[in-house]
C-alpha cells in the first residue's frame, strides 16, 4: 500500500528542484533570461501553496484515494503539456498543472494511512511515516543531479516528460494496492463537514499572486502592486477572524508564538536553500561553463549530505541544536559563495554545495518536529499544510532574489549579491533560533 503513496509523494519535492539544472537550457531554447525562467519556479510554488491545504480538506471529505488518483491524472497531463510545449507560455501552464496535481499526494497519503489505521485499530507504524518524510527530503535533494542527467541525455523536455511514466505507474499501483475509500460517515471514516472557505482561498491566492508579480521584477519594481496586496491581505485577515471554518486559522497563529516562529524559520531557511538550488546551479552553467550534467554531478555532495543528515535529523531528540547547526552552516555557505569566481578551485565549489546540503537535511526534520510539538493536536493537518506554505513562499522569494541578482544572465556579480543577502538572512536565522525560548525548553 505504501509504494504508490511514496511514488506520489516524491513528485512535488522532486519537481521543485529537478528543474534547477534545466533553467539555462530552457532559457537558451526560447531566447529568454533568468528573470523570465524564474516564473517556472514561482508558478509551481504559487499553485502548491494554495492547492495543498485545499486538496487535504477534499481528501478528508471526498476520500483520499479518489483525490490521490485525480492528482496523478493532472500530473500526467502536465507532463504531456510540458514535453510538447511549443512556447514558453505552455511551460508555465505545465508547471501550474504540476503544482496542483502533485499537491494532492502528500495530504491524501496521510489520510489514507489514517483511514487504514482506523480500519485495523492501530496507529500507522512510525517507520511508514518516516519513509514519507524521507521520500520528500530525499527526492528534493537528488533533484538537481537527476535533472542534470535528464537534460544531458534526453534534453530539457525530459524534465517534464519523466512525470508521465511515474504518474502512470503510481496510478496503476494505487488502483491495485490502495484500499477503496470507506463510505464517509461510517466508524471507519467519519464524515467531516466539507468547508473549504472559498472566499478565504480566493483572497489568499489573489494576494499571493500580486506579491509574486511584484517580487519577480525587483529590478524595476511595480510599487502599485503592493497596494492591492496590502488591501487583500487586510481583507483576508478580517474574513479569517470571522469565518467559522477559516482557510488559515489566524487566531490560532496569533496565540501560538512558537508555531508562528517555526513557520518564519522554515520559510527563511528554504529561501536560502533554494537560492543555491536555483541560483548557484545557473551560475555554474553560465559563468563557469559547466554542462547541465556536470552541474548535476557538482551538486551531488549537497544531495548526499542532505540525504544523510535527514536520517540523522530524524533520530535527533532535540530541536534547537540541529537547527542552530543548520543555520550556522547556511551562513558559512553563503559567505563562501560571496567570494567565489571563475578561477575558484573545484574543491571549494563542492564544499559550498555541501554547506547547504547538511542544513537541508536537518531543517526539514527539525521544523517538522517543532510543528508536531507546538501545533494543537486537533489541527495538526492544517498546521503541517501551513508549514509547506511557508516553504513555498520562501522558494518564491528565492526565485525573485535570483531574478534581481542575475537579470538576463548569471554572472559573478549577481552571485555575490545573492550570496551577500543570503549571508545576512543566515545570521538572522541564527539569532532567531538561539533566542527562541520555546526551543530551549524543548531541548531540555
Amino acid at each position: 500500500m505504501t509504494a504508490p503513496l511514496l511514488l506520489g509523494s516524491v513528485l512535488n519535492p522532486l519537481n521543485t528542484t529537478m528543474i534547477s539544472t534545466a533553467l539555462v537550457a530552457i532559457g537558451h531554447h526560447f531566447g529568454i533570461g533568468a528573470a523570465d525562467t524564474a516564473w517556472l519556479i514561482s508558478v509551481l510554488y504559487l499553485a502548491s501553496a494554495v492547492a495543498q491545504p485545499v486538496l487535504g480538506k477534499l481528501a478528508d471529505a471526498l476520500g483520499p484515494r479518489r483525490v490521490f488518483l485525480a492528482g496523478l491524472v493532472v500530473v500526467c497531463a502536465s507532463g504531456l503539456v510540458g514535453a510538447f510545449a511549443p512556447s514558453f507560455g505552455w511551460l508555465i501552464v505545465s508547471r501550474l498543472l504540476l503544482g496542483v496535481g502533485t499537491s494532492a499526494a502528500y495530504p491524501a497519503a496521510m489520510a489514507v494511512l489514517r483511514d487504514e489505521g482506523r480500519r485495523v485499530g492501530r496507529r500507522p507504524p512510525r517507520p511508514v511515516m518516516a519513509r514519507l518524510s524521507f521520500a520528500a527530503l530525499g527526492s528534493a535533494a537528488i533533484g538537481p543531479t537527476l535533472g542534470g542527467l535528464l537534460v544531458t541525455f534526453v534534453g530539457w523536455r525530459g524534465i517534464f516528460a519523466v512525470n508521465v511514466p511515474v504518474s502512470v505507474v503510481a496510478f496503476v499501483c494505487a488502483l491495485v494496492w490502495i484500499p477503496a475509500d470507506p463510505p464517509r460517515g461510517t466508524s471507519a471514516a467519519p464524515a467531516p463537514k466539507l468547508s473549504l472557505d472559498p472566499l478565504g482561498i480566493g483572497l489568499f491566492a489573489t494576494a499571493l499572486t500580486f506579491l509574486v508579480f511584484f517580487l519577480l521584477d525587483l529590478a524595476h519594481p511595480l510599487w502599485w502592486l503592493l497596494a492591492p496586496f496590502a488591501l487583500l491581505t487586510g481583507v483576508l485577515v478580517w474574513w479569517q477572524l470571522r469565518c467559522g471554518t477559516p482557510f488559515i486559522d489566524v487566531r490560532m497563529l496569533a496565540g501560538n508564538g512558537p508555531l508562528a516562529r517555526t513557520y518564519l524559520r522554515h520559510g527563511l531557511s528554504y529561501l536560502l536553500i533554494y537560492c543555491v538550488m536555483y541560483g548557484y546551479t545557473q551560475w555554474l552553467e553560465e559563468a563557469r561553463g559547466y554542462s547541465s550534467g556536470h552541474t548535476g554531478l557538482l551538486m551531488l555532495p549537497m544531495s548526499v549530505a542532505a540525504l544523510v543528515c535527514s536520517l540523522l535529523g530524524a533520530r535527533t531528540k532535540g530541536i534547537r541544536a540541529p537547527l542552530t547547526v543548520a543555520c550556522v552552516l547556511l551562513s558559512i555557505g553563503a559567505g563562501v559563495l560571496a567570494f567565489v569566481s571563475d578561477d575558484t578551485p573545484l574543491a571549494v565549489l563542492l564544499l559550498a554545495g555541501a554547506c547547504f546540503g547538511i542544513p537541508q537535511g536537518l531543517i526539514g526534520t527539525s521544523n517538522q518536529a517543532a510543528v508536531q510539538e507546538y501545533a494543537p493536536a486537533a489541527d495538526i493537518g492544517a498546521a503541517a499544510g501551513l508549514q509547506r506554505t511557508a516553504q513555498y513562499i520562501g522558494a518564491i522569494t528565492a526565485s525573485s532574489l535570483i531574478a534581481l541578482a542575475y537579470g538576463q544572465r548569471a554572472d559573478d556579480a549577481g552571485l555575490h549579491l545573492m550570496a551577500g543577502a543570503s549571508a545576512v538572512l543566515g545570521v538572522l536565522l541564527v539569532v532567531l533560533t538561539v533566542t527562541d525560548r520555546a526551543l530551549r525548553r524543548t531541548a531540555r
